[in-house]
This record gives structure tokens, C-alpha cells and sequence, in this order.
């Protein structure tokens, strides 16, 4: 049985950072390609960013380019997302996603989701 657990969202002041984690359980992590997407109330979700199995390759949406960091450990099983210069737009809830031997460049795809943690940014 597939897992995906996040960790890390909290309350934080405009400017700050935060990094938040994903532990998976249940699958051959490095067979899986990683995602980070978010979703406030109200909206549609958005994607942030994908890596590649090895962690070797990683792809953002334009909007996310340059406070958004992505990065996986595979002798953790663990995907990480590093926010910095945090605003109140940003607060959201955050969701990582698995996809088996998918493109890291695409938002679609993904099969299996974390239960979310909220980031909350306060101006």
C-alpha cells in the first residue's frame, strides 16, 4: 500500500521559509517520479514543480521558478520542497504526488497523493 505523508507546513511571516517533506512508503521510490502542487481554498490546484527518479532532473512551473526548490533523498524515501521569501499568496495547502516512471516535466499523471499540509503565510 502506497503512503505519502507530508510533513514540515506551518505559519510563517512574508519573507520566511519553509521546507516541507514527503515520506513515501510502499513503492520502489526511485521508479517514481515526485511532484509538489498546492491548492488554496477556493482555487484550482496548482503544480510547483516535478523531479525525476534519481533526482537528477527537476522541472518547475513558470511561476513557481526561483523560490521553489525540489530535491528527493532516495535513501530516505523522501522528497523535499524548500520555499523561501515566503508570501501571503503562498499560503496554500501543499500536496506531493507520485507517478510510476512518468515525465517529470508534466503536471498530469500523477497516481498517488499525500493528505496535504498547511502552509499559511502572514503579512
Amino acid at each position: 500500500q502506497v503512503q505519502l505523508v507530508e510533513s514540515g507546513g506551518g505559519l510563517v511571516q512574508a519573507g520566511g521559509s519553509l521546507r516541507l517533506s514527503c515520506a513515501a512508503s510502499g513503492l520502489t521510490f526511485t521508479w517514481y517520479v515526485m511532484g509538489w502542487f498546492r491548492q488554496a481554498p477556493g482555487k484550482e490546484r496548482e503544480f510547483i514543480a516535478g523531479i525525476s527518479g534519481s533526482g537528477g532532473s527537476t522541472y518547475y512551473a513558470d511561476s513557481m521558478k526561483g523560490r521553489f526548490t525540489i530535491s528527493r533523498d532516495n535513501a530516505k524515501n523522501t522528497v523535499y520542497l524548500q520555499m523561501n521569501s515566503l508570501k501571503p499568496e503562498d499560503t496554500s495547502v501543499y500536496y506531493c504526488a507520485a507517478k510510476y516512471l512518468g515525465t517529470y516535466t508534466s503536471s498530469s499523471g500523477y497516481h498517488y497523493w499525500g493528505q496535504g499540509t498547511q502552509v499559511t503565510v502572514s503579512s
